[in-house]
């Protein structure tokens, strides 16, 4: 990469690298917590780069970071998920996966190689003495599924010290409802924060063909049911978003006996800390409509990963980045959606944002995420690189961003 080359050319240059580097992520996807073979390669492609200080288990078994540095300055974190997903590939590509049931169903691959390329590129940048400061490579297990504790890969790394001294955080994510070009965006709360519930009824049981000489738990759901669907409809505002989903009922054991207990599980979705404990508070009501019918209960919350909170200034930065790498790009000013990204654990430490980079493939068929068909259009992949690290350098060199679009390149 020539000095003052943009990174839009440079990343092209890395298309070739950068689809490999995906499509062999893509044949050995490894599980959240299991990524021995992907953290490997990640280390050795870190090891090629001229100046690339590499840690490994930091925080967990299978986390890869890599670290520039170049005198006193900044220190931004850009960080990428690399764990895969317990789903059976139905496509028929020449890099599906070669794992039965397992399968890189969310482009953790390509954030993988897109942060990969940013790292390549950038370190030419720091080799040329074009910058200081420090830019840190996060490449994060297991932001898919937590362990036995309830905690996923990024509260970990957090825990170890990985974000220690870094004052802002950029990440990415596919965004097959997209098309490539074009790049969506929000700030403040842009993902909602998770939470698992279970629960459940108690009540006597008894024969089927007595009813009236014990109490029935699953009469008893009816009216909880209501309750719980009631709580969004009648006790959040309409104005904040929150979900709340049961997912599963289970009960009895043959049709001629009424069971002693029903179990309930759901999950709970909502952007604001102040919702989520009002939806805590309520679910227990709902659930204790039960002791006015001669039943018991119990209810048990997991907490997960915080809402994604997008700091306005950091998207500033990526805003600007895709602006004058790519001024016929598209930003959609947006929400991303209820569901859960646990980056959101880094933004709640200190100021970040995740970007949603249009992937839809060429053929028209979308291809959703944490789907057995979901792929990308590997177009994709160089803007992705070409934006991280023009954002980092953004942020490392201080350049002013107070608007959006209209400044000089950096």
């Amino acid at each position: 990469m020539p000095v003052n080359a943009s990174f839009a050319d440079a990343a092209e240059n890395l298309r070739d690298s950068l689809i490999a580097w995906r499509r062999k992520l893509h044949r050995h996807p490894e599980l959240s917590f299991q990524e021995v073979e992907t953290a490997r390669f990640i280390t050795e492609e870190l090891k090629k780069i001229n100046g690339m200080h590499v840690q490994q288990g930091i925080g967990t078994a299978t986390s890869v970071i890599g670290t520039l540095s170049a005198g006193e300055g900044p220190v931004i974190a850009l960080r990428a998920d690399i764990d895969a997903l317990p789903i059976m590939e139905t496509s028929e590509v020449e890099y599906r996966s070669m794992k039965e049931g397992v399968m890189h169903a969310c482009g953790h691959d390509a954030h993988t190689a897109i942060l990969l390329g940013a790292a390549v590129m950038l370190a030419e940048e720091f080799r040329h003495g074009m910058i200081a400061g420090t830019v840190k490579f996060v490449f994060q297990p297991a932001e898919e599924w937590a362990d036995a504790e309830g905690l996923s890969g990024a509260p970990y790394l957090i825990q170890a010290g990985a974000y220690e001294k870094v004052e802002a955080a950029i990440a990415l994510h596919m965004c097959p409802w997209q098309p490539v070009g074009a790049v969506q965006m929000n700030d403040g709360y842009s993902m909602a924060s998770v939470d698992v519930f279970e629960a459940k009824l108690y009540g006597s049981g008894g024969h089927g063909a007595y009813p009236e000489l014990g109490t029935d738990p699953v009469w008893m759901l009816g009216p909880v049911l209501q309750a719980v669907h009631g709580i969004v409809a009648r006790r959040i505002s309409a104005m904040e978003p929150a979900v709340i989903s049961i997912g599963q009922i289970h009960a009895g054991t043959a049709s001629n006996i009424i069971p002693a207990e029903v179990s309930i599980e759901g999950t709970i979705r909502c952007y604001s800390a102040d919702t989520r404990t009002l939806i805590a508070s309520e679910l227990k009501k709902a659930f204790s409509i039960v002791e006015t019918l001669g039943g018991t209960y119990s209810l048990v919350i997991h907490n997960g990963e915080p809402a994604l909170n997008n700091d306005p200034f950091v998207n500033r930065l990526i805003s600007a980045a895709i602006h004058e790498q790519y001024p016929a790009f598209t930003i959609v000013e947006s929400p991303f959606g209820m569901g859960g990204e646990d980056f959101g654990y880094v933004t709640e430490q200190l100021p970040g944002a995740m970007f949603f980079l249009g992937c839809a493939p060429a053929e028209g068929n979308r291809r959703n995420l944490h789907t057995s068909a979901f792929d990308i259009d590997e177009a994709c992949l160089p803007a992705g690189a070409a934006i991280l690290a023009k954002a980092a350098v953004k942020f490392l060199t201080g350049a002013d961003v107070s608007g959006r679009g209209d400044e000089d390149d950096a």
